[in-house]
């Protein structure tokens, strides 16, 4: 049986605000996670690579209106910076 992935433990490094604002990107990354995983078959974050994220703001949420590109885009952030990378989205 495999265990499941904690984004909690995996963000908690890189979460700061309000709790809704942290509940917000927990939730938001959960999404992420799935959408990627259900796509792509990459179960957790370190085997990500830049194009399932730039395929998720693209792809995923391509009829989403722009503020909620916009949030899902802060969480995605926060998930470059816990992986600590330099990528840029969309370019």
């Amino acid at each position: 049986m495999k265990k499941q992935f904690d984004m909690e433990l995996f963000l908690a490094a890189v979460l700061t605000g309000s709790y809704a604002t942290r509940k917000r990107h927990l939730r938001q990354a959960k999404i992420i996670q799935a959408a990627i995983a259900d796509r792509w078959k990459q179960e957790t974050p370190w085997c990500w690579r830049r194009k399932h994220l730039d395929w998720f703001i693209q792809y995923h949420l391509a009829e989403h209106s722009s503020a909620t590109k916009y949030y899902y885009s802060l969480t995605l952030n926060l998930l470059i910076r816990r992986l600590d990378k330099k990528w840029v989205l969309g370019s």
